[in-house]
């Protein structure tokens, strides 16, 4: 006998679209326990390999970038909205792996992070892209940044400036926690984001000079010349970057500011830098 919370969902023509979904009553129910624990524990997602996207922006952005997620959860209540028809649309006759979960909004209320929007999420399996032997293209590392804010704006920043590629050193806050992925806006799904790469490994296999930005000794960014390839370090937002980088071969740049101001937040610095590249690049 199929258990009464695992039955079938009837009615909802968007529920019919929903290939193999399934209404979760209890919060016993071993998928919805899975869900809530991913959802909820850094350590149980690293543990399983997934990530827990929610709201319609970011889960419309994983199917606009990679494809199907591993699971999709929604609330029973979110059925009459047509954004998640929307959603279910883009991936019409076709099944995620873990299948669909309609949960009664009692039990999304257990779940959910948000205080506002359509009650949609996706477990999804986290992206590991594999480290290339040589980095030659544009990217970015963050040492040691501990905000997820910050390593979210930065991300956006990135990805809307055309970089490809983003790298974090031990220490840094993890680029899939639910706080990043939120501040990240879907800009995740546009790079390749590489975690935990030490920086002696990424100096080794730079094959492109490398831009630090400072207050001292540097020479003001609008003065330097900015087209060709890097990789731009921004470092921890009370220390800065790691001694062991501010002694290599780096490459160092000043943002120009009014005296006796502080230096600028480093999601803020960021977006100076990488905007003031792409000026230069397609300036006529």
């Amino acid at each position: 006998m199929i258990p009464a919370d695992d039955l079938p969902m009837p009615g909802s023509a968007v529920a019919h679209r929903l290939l193999g979904a399934r209404l979760i009553r209890s919060s016993d129910n071993p998928h919805w326990r899975e869900v809530i624990h991913c959802a909820q524990s850094s350590r149980e997602r690293r543990k399983r390999g997934y990530s827990f996207l929610e709201g319609e922006h970011l889960c419309e952005a994983w199917l606009h970038h990679v494809g199907l997620p591993h699971r999709v959860v929604l609330a029973e209540s979110a059925l009459v909205s047509p954004i998640v028809g929307k959603l279910v649309g883009l991936s019409q006759g076709q099944k995620p792996a873990g299948g669909v979960l309609i949960v009664e909004d009692a039990l999304w209320r257990d779940l959910s992070q948000l205080v506002q929007g359509v009650s949609i999420a996706f477990l999804i399996q986290t992206p590991q892209p594999t480290l290339p032997e040589g980095v030659a293209d544009d990217a970015v590392y963050l040492d040691r940044l501990q905000d997820p804010g910050n390593v979210g704006s930065i991300l956006r920043s990135a990805a809307a400036a055309g970089i490809p590629r983003v790298l974090t050193a031990p220490g840094t806050a993890f680029a899939w926690a639910p706080k990043v992925l939120r501040a990240g806006m879907g800009a995740h799904f546009a790079l390749s984001i590489h975690e935990g790469v030490p920086w002696p490994q990424l100096a080794q296999r730079a094959q492109i000079r490398c831009l630090g930005s400072r207050v001292r000794d540097a020479r003001p960014i609008w003065e330097v010349d900015l087209r060709s390839p890097s990789i731009w370090l921004f470092g921890n937002e009370g220390g800065g970057l790691d001694p062991q980088i501010e002694d290599s071969k780096v490459e160092w740049v000043r943002i120009p500011q009014s005296a006796g101001m502080e230096s600028l937040n480093v999601a803020a610095a960021a977006a100076i830098c990488l905007f003031e590249q792409s000026r230069q690049r397609n300036r006529a």
